[in-house]
Parts: C-alpha cells; structure tokens; sequence
C-alpha cells in the first residue's frame, strides 16, 4: 500500500489555554521563539519517535485531555439521559 504525501503550506488550529500554556514551556526549554516552529518541531519529534521499530504509542499521557477541553455553552442535550429520549 502506497502513500501520498501532500504537503501543506498552512495549518490553522485551536489550542486550549492549557496546550498554549505547554507550548510556551516547551518553547521556553527548546530556546524557540515562534509558536509556529516550536508546534513543527514537536511534531517532527513525536514521528521521530514512533518510527523506531521498538516504539509504541503511550496513550496514558492522554487520560483525562477531554475532561479538560471547555464545555459547551449551548449543549444539544441537558443531560446524558437526553442523548436517549
């Protein structure tokens, strides 16, 4: 199975108070002064690391990320109950 590679000149994304919080320390400990270079180069690293034939995807860092993401101030559904009515 082939792969296509398309490479994007733009990527425009939402990040949480949290994840700028993040960025700003990784930016910090990386000596980078663009946010636009330190997100690339965390996610050239990320690749890096999962092309090692011994890596694997560690998830455990994730638990909970949702949780934190802010709510909705018009949800669809008043409760979870509402989901099945």
């Amino acid at each position: 199975m082939g792969y296509t590679f398309v490479h994007m000149k733009q990527l425009n994304i939402n990040i949480t108070p949290q994840f700028e919080k993040d960025l700003k320390l990784y930016m910090k400990r990386s000596n980078l002064t663009r946010k636009s270079e330190a997100i690339r180069l965390a996610v050239e690293e990320s690749a890096a690391r999962l092309k090692k034939p011994d890596s694997k995807m560690e998830y455990r860092a994730w638990l909970g990320l949702g949780l934190k993401a802010p709510l909705s101030a018009k949800p669809r559904f008043k409760s979870e109950n509402g989901l099945w009515e």
